[in-house]
């Protein structure tokens, strides 16, 4: 008798599932949200740690787990709708509040719906946080995102995480952040992306909010100590040096980059007559004392700036690729020669692997085999006991060389050397020289000067043995 009680029990507390389910559509919903359910709660430790290497991983759960779930949801008040716009007879008797009935299906929709806004909510927030992840901004759209995360993974903020410089804190951003990426992500899907990626972004946030919250510009820097190999392509690699005193300043300081450029009281604007901003026709200085300069570049046309987009200068203006830089194939063999990764006792390693690094590859891939291919028949054919004697550190030399190639030279973007222009300086790009070309303001007196002491001091120039490393026991 009371087992007959208890399943008779059973049956009345079952009976809002049952009733709530008595359709097609709603009995489908009913699996769906309990099946994601169950695999919500397997998945738990892994959401609430928020570490996920795998993007696939993370799209199952972040994503596609909260849709299926809400989907789920949708459809068992559908199937009801459906069911009664059908003209089914209700199973379920009038309503009635001293139906013991209604009281457990009111109680039975109050506790699910309340575990369902706790997994929804938990759900949703996992989302949020997935999408600021740097496994999600780098890994998930693969071949759009392949570039410029790897020079991430290179660079001296890897560590940071992208939203902290590419959104920053506060609400606002975060909103225009996901309304911007919503059309990302159709682009990606229908591949409406350009190949490659213009730069530089758009409305990108202003860096005083947020490079500004770690660096600090107006603080004084002191001189530093630069000092920069180069290797020839000769048969014994010859290596030259050359040493830099660069000049930083801040605050305080009548000299340096810093002080120049953002020092207290200085604003500076400028004109670009081109999207990537590599030509800079005309440039506006305002001095802490409230004098306000402007230089025009002799060869430009009209009055300035007109119609060009006028800029307030900013860190992102010099430092243009903080966490994305791509290397040319000269200095890039020159730094990983001098780390040791490739050794200068190869002869003629820097002229074949540069030789090599220029051809054009149709894929990554192809340059791996290529490269590797390329060393090993130099050294067979041209140094045969060279080859003989230190074929591991050939193919060590050609590992890193391939390497080289993988990180800065991604052709299904069409992403080759020196697609990019940094502006740190003035050796490879213009960088500094759009502006400094020696050009006169308009009230005269004043240039924008190209002098090399400006901003820092030549110690030494390609020179073998520089004598000041010796005095400062670098040597």
């Amino acid at each position: 008798m009371e087992q007959k009680n208890l399943t008779v029990r059973f049956r009345d507390w079952l009976s809002p599932l049952v009733y709530l389910s008595n359709n097609v559509i709603s009995l489908i919903g009913v699996v769906i949200v309990t099946s994601s359910g169950i695999l919500w709660i397997l998945m738990l430790p892994t959401m609430v740690s928020g570490e996920v290497d795998n993007p696939y991983i993370g799209i199952l759960g972040f994503f596609a787990l909260p849709a299926v779930f809400i989907v789920g949801l949708l459809l068992i008040p559908l199937g009801i709708w459906v069911s009664t716009r059908s003209g089914r007879p209700a199973s379920f008797p009038p309503l009635d509040w001293a139906n013991a009935k209604l009281r457990r299906l009111v109680t039975f929709i109050a506790l699910t719906t309340f575990v369902n806004v706790l997994i929804g909510a938990h759900l949703s927030y996992s989302a949020v946080g997935y999408m600021e992840s740097t496994t999600f901004c780098g890994q998930t759209c693969h071949t759009v995102m392949q570039p410029e995360y790897t020079a991430y993974q290179n660079s001296p903020h890897s560590r940071v995480e992208c939203v902290k410089c590419h959104i920053g804190p506060g609400a606002s951003w975060f909103v225009k952040s996901k309304l911007s990426g919503a059309w990302q992500v159709i682009a990606v899907t229908l591949d409406l992306y350009p190949k490659p990626i213009p730069t530089p972004v758009k409305n990108l946030r202003p860096a005083r909010e947020t490079c500004e919250v770690c660096h600090w510009p107006q603080k004084f820097g002191a001189d530093r100590v630069r000092v920069v190999p180069k290797y020839a392509n000769d048969e014994a690699n010859t290596v030259t040096k050359s040493v830099l005193l660069m000049r930083i300043g801040g605050a305080g300081s009548h000299r340096g980059i810093h002080s120049a450029h953002l020092g207290v009281g200085v604003k500076i604007r400028y004109a670009a007559s081109d999207p990537q901003r590599q030509t800079i026709p005309w440039v506006e200085y305002s001095g802490a004392d409230g004098k306000q300069l402007v230089f025009q570049a002799a060869d430009a046309k009209g009055d300035l700036p007109g119609n060009n987009e006028i800029r307030t200068m900013d860190c992102m203006d010099c430092h243009n690729r903080p966490s994305h830089a791509y290397e040319l194939p000269d200095r890039g063999l020159d730094k990983i020669i001098a780390s040791g990764e490739v050794s200068p006792t190869l002869p003629f390693v820097k002229k074949t692997a540069l030789e090599l690094l220029k051809k054009n590859y149709a894929s990554q891939e192809q340059a791996a085999r290529d490269i590797a291919a390329g060393m090993e028949t130099y050294y067979k054919t041209s140094q045969p006991a060279i080859w003989q004697a230190r074929q591991a550190d050939i193919a060590r030399a050609a590992r890193a060389v391939g390497a080289l190639y993988q990180r800065n030279v991604f052709p299904a973007m069409n992403v080759k050397w020196g697609i990019y222009p940094n502006n740190l300086g003035h050796n490879d790009f213009p960088g500094c020289f759009r502006c400094h070309d020696e050009r006169t303001a308009k009230a005269g007196g004043k240039t924008l000067t190209q002098d090399c002491n400006t901003c820092h001091q030549l110690l030494a120039m390609d020179e073998a043995d520089p004598k000041i490393l010796a005095d400062l026991g670098e040597n």
